[in-house]
């Protein structure tokens, strides 16, 4: 892959289908190290299937991705060791505690201190207190904020969030909305999935569009009006 070198996470005419039925059609764009990246788009035309496969839960059919010049292919694993998942999905164990299921992921990422950083984390969604309790007690909000928790644990570099803030009551939201900026301030790369034309522009260096076509619109977001950008949207996913 050419752009490899030369950017931080390099996508490069990823395709996947399932059976016959084409979800994402050469896919290709790349990050620079920091930059945020929102990709919106009606339901079906892939969002969640392209954040699976950058995340490496799907084998793309065609294509491939870099990150910091290492091919998918060729080392999925050092990709899943620096990247972090915020789903509208908490993927969570239900019958075992919000400290049991953060335990669990440090060992599976190899976190030092793990204590140390759970404590932390706890403190940060505001749950220390029900950290021995089964995840099933939690409210839906209650169960994000732990997978909040759960995706900062190994200090990723690169956090995907497909759709995080869907179904979340206004404390989950605020302290997702503090995460991110927290890891911001890291220098850590986002890419966000959304239907929140607000929302995904106010977090976002650069706005995608995405439709049954592929890409129609990649643009920075400095300077955007959302009104003008409501109305290429609307006139890009009525073209496709």
């Amino acid at each position: 892959m050419n752009k490899a070198n030369n950017s931080y996470l390099a996508v490069e005419n990823i395709s996947k289908y399932f059976g016959r039925r084409k979800v994402l059609q050469d896919i290709t764009f790349s990050l620079k190290k920091g930059e945020f990246l929102t990709i919106f788009g009606p339901n079906g035309v892939g969002k969640t299937t392209l954040i699976k496969v950058l995340a490496t839960i799907l084998n793309p059919t065609k294509g491939d991705f870099s990150l910091k010049g290492i091919s998918e292919k060729r080392d999925p694993v050092f990709i899943r060791k620096n990247i972090g998942v915020i789903s509208h999905n908490p993927y969570l164990y239900p019958d075992l505690t919000a400290y049991e299921n953060l335990r669990f992921f440090c060992r599976l990422f190899g976190v030092n201190n793990s204590e140390e950083r759970i404590t932390g984390l706890l403190e940060l969604v505001d749950l220390s207190e029900r950290r021995f309790d089964l995840i099933r007690t939690f409210s839906r909000g209650m169960q994000q904020r732990i997978a909040i928790a759960r995706a900062m644990l190994h200090k990723p570099q690169l956090l995907f969030l497909d759709e995080p803030h869907s179904g979340l009551d206004a404390q989950a939201v605020t302290i997702l909305d503090q995460a991110i900026e927290n890891l911001k301030e890291t220098n850590s790369t986002f890419i966000m999935t959304t239907h929140s034309l607000e929302k995904g522009l106010v977090l976002a260096d650069r706005a995608l569009i995405l439709s049954t076509k592929g890409i129609v619109f990649d643009e920075r977001t400095k300077g955007i009006d959302i009104n003008s950008f409501k109305d290429t949207y609307l006139a890009k996913v009525k073209e496709n």
